[in-house]
Order: structure tokens, then C-alpha cells, then sequence
């Protein structure tokens, strides 16, 4: 596997692309994982501990099962490799040029701009376009050894338009998703049987579009490519035909006991607390009368005591609910990175004596499970900031519609965005074991492919929490109904855009998401200010990215190639 034979002057680059290629896997772990993962830890339907296991896993599987064909995606197609052979003789000077080391330090240059890129934005929490930072940075280090007549200025035209195709197109969908679910299971009274009863066919859907898009012009190393469109068809909805039937005979009726259990445990929980919060408001009352009438106080004054009282309340209501974490949508009470009550917004940090003790979801009104109420008793001071809820049942029904759809998300992140850490790796290990400049491997060496498996996964356990936080609280409120929509919506986007020829972020598709469906349900649901920040975030990328690797390769270029005299 490794009986290689590389240049002497060139083993320095490859080394050194290893490392940065690293590091830049570092950084697309803890940036662009959470596009996987980031809703499902919002809407607290998983731990951040227990999303960053899964991703792992999946993450890990997919750069090395899905990834093989990376190094066709090496270049994306933005620039033109065959000028690094066709210039290597100068006649003006009698020179002759190693294009092949033009090149190596030209990848070499496009992994640094790119890795410092993520990283800089992972500080600040921005989610920003793996995919577009590596494209940036290949368009960078071209300019520089090239000019502008080795970039192919429309397809870069074209990822440009992707800035708002992209969140446009998955934020439909997603949209269009979520209201068909609000109308249908929501909206109703009991949302329960409704739920249950649609629940075959949306696991059905779901699989049948993630089994699709692996499937579908999938890896050699699982002769995925020997199939068909026809077949990859009959294999997707065979697949999903399966699923809904197991679901309709095994977990419906599994899930309908488990629910309702659950709801009796959360009712008897209800009303303990609601007693307690009565018999101490009667207590609260008589001791205002009985200190207005000896004259300490006026009616309606509290007593010091009493506030103390009642703080304690709190803290015992708190962490009563904190117990309760089995009931809710998901057991992240315990998770420091998440809030005391598993359903509520992150926003919402503060909350009043009865909102506490209170059950924590609404059990019907108009909205069908959705309520708007202050967050904090600052912002109710001012504008009103929405809560989003899901009813319980509602949460135990798409909590595992959404860590599937998470999971495939994933699996596919791993095999589709390894190529933007390991891709220019690739080209520099093509490059020097075979001095071919234009020399395409059949596959990928797999020590390669999980060399960048690990490194996703080890940036997303250090510092994969930052844009996490970001993506799945800070910008909307999510809960497993909306979380399971805006997962799906993005996945078909990204199926349906690629099969067309559209160049698309899966960043961008799980942002528009999350923006449009945040706004659909209120318009006060959406952290514009946050919103405008990835969009300038967006916007800077390709220039950032390509600048510093244009910067590297500049210095690169005038330090270490030095062109060999005619002879």
C-alpha cells in the first residue's frame, strides 16, 4: 500500500500537504458537521455528546465508503490543468518549467487558504461552504501561477448564483414539507393517532431519498457505479417499501405504548406540580392579608421572606423538570451545553415561577402545539420574543425521523465533503508518485480517505459545539417537527440540485432551511442580525480563501520553483 517511489525534491510537499490536510479536516469537522448534526441538537432530540458519537461513526464510514471518487472532484472543475503542461517550455528565455511542482505547491496552497479559512470561521461561529473555501482557494493559487485564462469563469458564475439557489431551493422545500406536516398532525386536536397513522410514509419518503442519493452513482469500492438510474430507483423505493411496512407493524405500535405511558407519567408529574403551586399561592395570600392588616405592608407588597421562598421554588421546579428529561423530546437536561428544560428556546434562559412548574408543552390551542411567549422578563419588556413548542407526543414522534435523517446526512457529508480536505491531497500524492500532472487514480487509496475521516471527526469533538450552537439554537428556535422538515428539505435539495448540474453547499441548503422555516412559523423566529453575518460570511469566502492561498503560492512560488535551463 505504501510501496511508493517519490521525488527527493519533492517529498517535502507531500509531507507537509499530510499535515495541513489535516488540519484543514480539523477544520471541516468543526465547521460543516454541523450541518449534519446541528438541528438534531437544537431541537434537543440528541446531546451534543451523543450527536458527536453518531457523527463519528457515519462521518468516518462515509469519507471512506462514499469517498472514493474524490479525486475527480480534485479540481471541481475550475481550473485548467493541462496549462501546467503546456507552458513547462518557455521559449523566450530557453527555459524549461517542472509543471508538476507548479502544481504540487499550487494544491499545497489551496489546502492552506482553505484550512486557515474554516478555521477563522469556526472562531466566530460562522458556518460557511467547505466546498466553495476549497474552490476559492484552487482559483486563488491559478490566478497567481496562471492568470486569469486558467479559470473557467462560468462555472464559477454559477457557484456565485449557488449563494441564493442554494437556501432558496431547500428552504421551499423545507417549508413546503413542514406545512404539510403542521396541517396534518399539528393542527389536530390529539395530534397522537394522526402522527402514528402518517408515519409509514414519511419514513418511506425519507429513506427512499437518502437510500437514492447514496445509491445513485455511488463509490466504485461498493460497485455502486455499476447501477443504473433505473435500478437505483427500484433499489430506493424497494428499500423504503420495506421500511414503511416495518414500521407499520413493529414501531407504531411500539411507539404508541411507549408514548402513552409517557404522557400518563407527565400528567401525574403535571399535576403534583400544579398542587404545590396552588397550596403555595394560598399561602402567599394569607400572609399579604395578614400583614396588611397590621399595617406593614399595603396589599399586594412581598415579603422577603417569601421571595426567598419562592426562588427556592424555583430552583426545585427546575430541577424536577430536570428528572423529567425522559418525558420530553430528548434527554439533554444533563448535557451542560443545553438548557435546564429539554424543550425550550435557547433564548429563553429565565423564565416566571409558573411557566416552570408548569407542563412544559401546550396541550392545545389554535397554533396546534406552537405558543408564543416572552423569553426572558427583559424581553417582555420590550418585543416579544416566539417560543416554539411540540407537543410531547409530537417530539417522541419525529425525534427518530430526525436523528435518521441526521444520520444519513451525515453518511453523505462524509463521503461528498472528505474530497474538500483530502481532494487537493489527493492531487499532490497523484502528482508525485506518478509525475503525471493530468493522472487520475481508479480510487482513492482508502488510508487516505480515513486519514480524512479522522480528522472530521476529531474537529468535531474539540470544537464542533461552536458552530453547532449557532446553526441549531442561536438562529431559530428548533424543535423535532420543524428539525425533521428542514433535515429532509436540505437532503432533497442537495439530491435534486446535483443531478442537474446546479453547484450547491449543503451549508447553505441547511441555513436557507432553517431561516424559512423559522420564518414561517413567526416572524419574530429568526435572529436576523446572526442571519446577516452568515450571509456576509457567504458572501467573503471565495475572495478570502483564494487571497491567502493566492498569497501562499505568490511566496511559494518566488522562494522554492526555480525553472531548470534549456539545454
Amino acid at each position: 500500500m505504501f510501496d511508493v517511489q517519490i521525488p527527493q525534491e519533492q517529498i517535502w510537499i507531500v509531507v507537509l500537504g499530510f499535515i495541513i490536510a489535516f488540519v484543514l479536516a480539523f477544520g471541516i469537522g468543526a465547521n460543516d458537521v454541523a450541518n449534519s448534526f446541528g438541528t438534531s441538537v437544537g431541537s434537543k432530540v440528541l446531546t451534543l455528546r451523543q450527536a458527536c458519537i453518531l457523527a463519528t461513526i457515519f462521518e468516518t464510514l462515509g469519507s471512506v465508503l462514499l469517498g472514493a471518487k474524490v479525486s475527480e472532484t480534485i479540481r471541481k472543475g475550475i481550473i485548467t490543468p493541462e496549462l501546467y503542461i503546456k507552458d513547462n517550455v518557455n521559449q523566450t528565455n530557453g527555459t524549461i518549467g517542472d509543471g508538476s511542482q507548479l502544481m504540487m505547491l499550487g494544491q499545497l496552497s489551496s489546502l492552506a487558504g482553505t484550512c486557515i479559512w474554516l478555521l477563522v470561521a469556526t472562531f466566530f461561529r460562522v458556518p460557511v461552504s467547505g466546498t466553495h473555501s476549497i474552490v476559492g482557494a484552487t482559483v486563488g493559487f491559478s490566478l497567481v501561477a496562471k492568470g486569469t485564462q486558467g479559470v473557467d469563469w462560468m462555472k464559477l458564475g454559477l457557484i456565485v448564483a449557488s449563494w441564493f439557489i442554494s437556501p432558496l431551493l431547500s428552504g421551499g422545500i423545507s417549508v413546503f414539507f413542514f406545512y404539510l406536516v403542521k396541517r396534518f398532525v399539528l393542527t389536530k386536536k390529539d395530534p397522537l393517532e394522526p402522527g402514528l397513522r402518517f408515519l409509514p410514509l414519511i419514513y418511506g419518503f425519507t429513506v427512499v431519498i437518502n437510500v437514492f442519493s447514496i445509491v445513485y452513482e455511488g463509490p466504485d469500492l461498493l460497485k455502486f457505479n455499476l447501477i443504473p438510474l433505473w435500478g437505483a430507483i427500484v433499489i430506493a423505493y424497494t428499500v423504503g417499501i420495506i421500511c414503511s411496512v416495518a414500521v407499520k407493524q413493529f414501531v407504531i405500535p411500539w411507539q404508541r405504548r411507549r408514548i402513552l405511558n409517557q404522557m400518563n407519567e407527565l400528567e401525574m408529574q403535571r399535576l403534583t406540580n400544579g398542587q404545590l403551586d396552588d397550596a403555595n399561592e394560598d399561602d402567599e395570600d394569607q400572609d399579604v392579608k395578614l400583614a396588611a392588616g397590621n399595617g406593614e405592608r399595603r396589599l399586594g407588597d412581598r415579603i422577603p421572606e417569601k421571595i426567598a421562598e419562592e426562588e427556592d421554588e424555583l430552583t426545585d421546579s427546575t430541577a424536577a423538570l430536570d428528572k423529567m428529561k425522559v418525558l420530553t423530546c430528548a434527554g439533554a437536561a444533563n448535557d451542560e451545553d443545553n438548557p435546564k428544560v429539554a424543550v425550550l428556546s435557547a433564548a429563553g434562559k429565565r423564565k416566571q415561577k409558573k411557566s416552570l412548574i408548569k407542563l412544559p408543552f401546550k396541550q392545545d390551542g389554535e397554533n396546534g402545539g406552537e405558543e408564543e411567549v416572552p423569553a426572558s422578563a427583559d424581553e417582555a419588556e420590550g418585543a416579544e420574543v416566539p417560543e416554539m413548542r411540540d407537543q410531547p407526543e409530537q417530539c417522541r414522534i419525529f425525534a427518530w425521523l430526525q436523528i435518521l435523517t441526521a444520520v444519513f446526512g451525515s453518511f453523505a457529508h462524509g463521503g461528498n465533503d472528505v474530497s474538500n480536505a483530502i481532494g487537493p491531497l489527493v492531487g499532490l500524492w497523484s502528482i508525485a508518485t506518478t509525475l503525471d500532472i493530468l493522472s487520475k487514480p481508479t480510487m482513492t487509496p482508502v488510508h487516505i480517505l480515513l486519514f480524512g475521516g479522522v480528522g472530521i471527526s476529531i474537529g468535531l469533538w474539540v470544537w464542533g459545539r461552536r458552530v453547532i450552537k449557532t446553526l441549531g439554537e442561536d438562529l431559530t428556535t428548533i424543535t423535532p417537527s420543524s428539525g425533521f422538515c428542514i433535515e429532509l428539505g436540505a437532503a432533497l435539495a442537495v439530491l435534486i440540485a446535483s443531478n442537474i448540474g446546479i453547484p450547491i453547499s449543503t451549508t447553505h441548503c441547511k441555513v436557507g432551511s432553517v431561516v424559512l422555516v423559522g420564518f414561517f412559523r413567526s416572524r419574530d423566529n429568526v435572529q436576523w442580525s446572526i442571519f446577516r453575518n452568515i450571509l456576509l460570511a457567504w458572501m467573503v469566502t471565495l475572495p478570502i480563501s483564494g487571497g491567502i492561498s493566492g498569497g501562499i503560492m505568490a511566496f511559494l512560488r518566488a522562494v522554492l520553483y526555480r525553472p531548470q535551463a534549456a539545454a
